[in-house]
């Protein structure tokens, strides 16, 4: 039995987009647990960023309930933060002006400890690799101490050991922090270590469950022939998944 408590509820929550009338999401029924991370997965259309924003409170649904623990702290990574590439900016002056009100350096100074950027916090922005800046997203995200954190596509962009690098690192976040972790990605390929519940999402929740159960869902297998990826496979217990229909992926993103 999971002793972790519920940080975010969604109670068959459906989403339509009014300007085209398109049903976006419908019934999604999870529950986002402190001490854990949940990936998301699913092809372009499936709704990963409308679920998302309904997480964070951006939006609200058409029908259905969210509900968050009182005075629940969300820390936000984004896929891309735009800056502009004239602006001379260092990783410490980019998160204080993270921020809306003044920052203690050692906050600072403790979330880039966290993500391993410390020796860089003087350095220019614009001359991080891809790995690196992740790591200052992640630790701007750091800097509200959340209790949830959400991460949109955290490692697009980033080459194959530093995925792996990455989610090790969220993994140990984890632990630290004991705060909650939901992940957006396209597959499972470099977040299986690092993920305890997988949500794979195409409008609604096609099956769900332990990255062991997923990786031998014929659903999850349908989501990679529609957009030509391979499935990651590896040596785990078999399971059989029963679904009734099947899905047309839309190639476009949420």
């Amino acid at each position: 039995m999971n002793k972790h408590s519920s940080l975010v509820e969604l109670s068959d929550v459906s989403f339509k987009d009014l300007k085209t009338n398109r049903l976006v999401l419908k019934d999604i029924t999870l529950s986002i647990k402190e001490a854990e991370i949940l990936t998301i997965i699913g092809p372009n259309g499936a709704g990963k960023t409308t679920l998302i924003k309904l997480i964070l409170g951006l939006i609200f649904p058409s029908t259905g309930t969210v509900k968050r623990t009182a005075d629940l702290k969300i820390g936000y990574m984004p896929q891309k933060l735009g800056i502009n590439t004239f602006l001379p900016l260092t990783v410490d002056r980019l998160l204080q002006l993270s921020q809306r009100q003044h920052i203690q350096k050692q906050m600072i100074d403790e979330a880039l400890e966290k993500v391993q950027m410390i020796p860089l916090k003087n350095q220019s922005v614009h001359n991080l690799s891809g790995g690196e800046w992740q790591r200052v997203l992640l630790a701007r995200a750091l800097l509200r101490r959340p209790d949830l954190l959400v991460l949109d596509e955290p490692a697009q962009g980033v080459d194959v050991i530093g995925q792996s690098e990455f989610y090790l690192l969220l993994s140990k976040l984890r632990d630290e922090l004991n705060c909650g972790i939901v992940l957006v990605s396209h597959d499972l390929h470099h977040v299986m270590a690092a993920t305890d519940q997988v949500i794979c999402l195409n409008q609604h929740i096609c099956c769900s469950g332990h990255p062991d159960k997923i990786i031998h869902d014929p659903e999850y297998h349908l989501m990679f022939s529609k957009t030509k990826e391979t499935p990651v496979k590896l040596g785990v217990t078999s399971y059989t998944h029963h679904h009734d229909h099947r899905h047309d992926c839309v190639e476009h993103h949420d």
